[in-house]
């Protein structure tokens, strides 16, 4: 992996947060058609102009096919900022709201504002998807943000440190690239807003350098999202829709689905159906095929590698792929059965290709054993029984869910996006997203004199009444 040259001392990173603070109000202030305008150069510098430089550098960084970039980091991009568009005049306007009888003579509305300078500390896997996503919500709602992506794709951040220049004044919006101590630095800062997305374990570095500032948070994490596959499924079709969602990116995926339930009187079907699709989609070469992606590097081949060593040490079967390839950083779709409980893959989040499948004979069991981990990001169902779904869904607690498909609601940006406790805090995407970066403001406006004002001090016996007849009928 190439190294940061150059990176930025906490002297001059902080003089850019200055910079950003004192002219967060100048943005702020700016017209909805400005605000527009913007998101429309983002769009254009996405799809058009740095369409082919973006496919390069993720090839470079991680071996993306072209298609792949295209469906998972420029259309979520793109998608996010027509949402955008066609809804921001709508979610800018007052929001008029009642206003009890006992304030009579008094109006109220809410009002989204900016919260004003915005850190976005954005992920490896889709680095442009899971930078820009959050940055169109940021800009929405008329934020200036400092971004810093992820060291381990060098490639692609050079790429979008200069989109975003070619867009935005320093002083309104800005990319720094670093490793650990520029992500150090940018935290010690007093932020009005940050918005992480990565694993559980820097979501709580991130929440505690947030907590000396009481800055607000938006921790998009991840976990161990869970597949439940019962009696009553297609299996043709779940096959083929969760190993897309699997081994899609080789699996370096928040919302993959990290390990299968499957009903025992399935899981054959199911293990059978897996080999022809996996078949197809990579012909059964996926390392050498130009359809699917490496692992970022070596250190986290080294981890999943590890992952499947120790379940084949305590007696998982590979039902297909596992192969390493020694010359890069592929790893085969891997399919393993009779894995344990107590065995990597299923004590820690896999984030790479590899899909545990465990047969299950009474679903409150399979209920019990999800409800007694963290909360997951997402919980996929694949049942044909509405009753099935319903009880399932109503039983786990996740922080989003596909029925008959998986990973994507993520593309819905109609739909929140985010986690529960250990999975995230907070959600993203569409009107969520913009509501992430503002705070809802509420006004009261009084107009005329209100019956407040009688109940002012001295406290006499008729006044005492008076507000006992508030207390009891309004």
């Amino acid at each position: 992996m190439e190294t940061i040259k150059d990176e930025l001392n906490i002297e001059a990173i902080t003089a850019i947060f200055n910079t950003q603070k004192e002219h967060q109000f100048v943005v702020a202030n700016q017209t909805i058609k400005e605000r527009k305008r913007k998101l429309k150069a983002l769009k254009k510098a996405v799809e058009i102009t740095y369409r082919a430089a973006i496919k390069e550098a993720l090839y470079k960084d991680m071996g993306k096919p072209k298609a792949e970039v295209d469906l998972t980091e420029i259309y979520p991009v793109t998608s996010e900022i027509k949402h955008t568009l066609r809804h921001l005049n709508s979610w800018t306007e007052k929001q008029r709201v009642g206003t009890p009888i006992a304030f009579i003579g008094s109006s109220s509305y809410y009002k989204y504002e900016p919260k004003g300078v915005c850190l976005i500390i954005s992920p490896w896997n889709f680095p442009v998807n899971l930078t820009l996503a959050p940055l169109v919500s940021a800009i929405a709602a008329g934020n200036t943000v400092i971004i810093k992506p992820s060291e381990m794709t060098p490639h692609i951040s050079k790429v979008m440190k200069e989109l975003i220049a070619t867009i935005f004044n320093e002083n309104e919006v800005t990319l720094i690239e670093g490793a650990v101590q520029t992500a150090t630095d940018l935290l010690s800062l007093p932020f009005n807003h940050i918005f992480f997305t990565g694993s559980p374990v820097i979501g709580k570095v991130v929440m505690t350098a947030a907590a000396k500032h009481l800055t607000s948070v938006t921790l998009e994490l991840g976990g161990k999202s869970p597949t439940i596959i019962d009696e009553t499924a297609t299996i043709k079709t779940a096959a083929k829709r969760i190993a897309w969602g699997k081994f899609v990116n080789a699996g370096q995926v928040c919302i993959a689905p990290d390990y299968i339930y499957v009903h025992k009187s399935k899981q054959e079907e199911l293990v059978n159906e897996f080999k022809k699709v996996l078949a197809k989609f990579y012909n059964n070469n996926a390392n050498q095929s130009e359809n699917y992606t490496c692992i970022v590097n070596e250190s986290h081949k080294g981890r999943v590698t590890s992952m499947i060593n120790n379940a084949k040490e305590n007696g998982a079967i590979v039902s297909y792929g596992g192969k390493v390839d020694e010359k890069s950083n592929a790893i085969e779709p891997t399919i393993l059965t009779n894995v344990k409980m107590n065995t990597k893959v299923m004590q820690e989040e896999i984030f790479g290709p590899i899909l545990p499948i465990i047969p299950y004979d009474n679903i409150n069991e399979v209920i019990d054993t999800i409800n007694s981990k963290e909360k997951p990001l997402a919980l996929y169902v694949y049942s044909n029984k509405s009753k099935n779904i319903e009880y399932i869904l109503n039983n786990t607690r996740a922080g989003g869910s596909c029925v008959n498909n998986n990973a994507v609601h993520f593309f819905n940006n109609n739909l929140p996006f985010g986690g529960s406790n250990n999975s995230g805090i907070g959600k993203s995407h569409g009107f969520f997203g913009f509501q992430e970066f503002s705070n809802a403001r509420g006004v009261l406006k009084q107009t005329i004199p209100g019956a407040l004002e009688i109940l002012m001090p001295p406290y006499t016996n008729f006044k005492e009444k008076l507000i006992n007849l508030t207390i009891k009928w309004f």
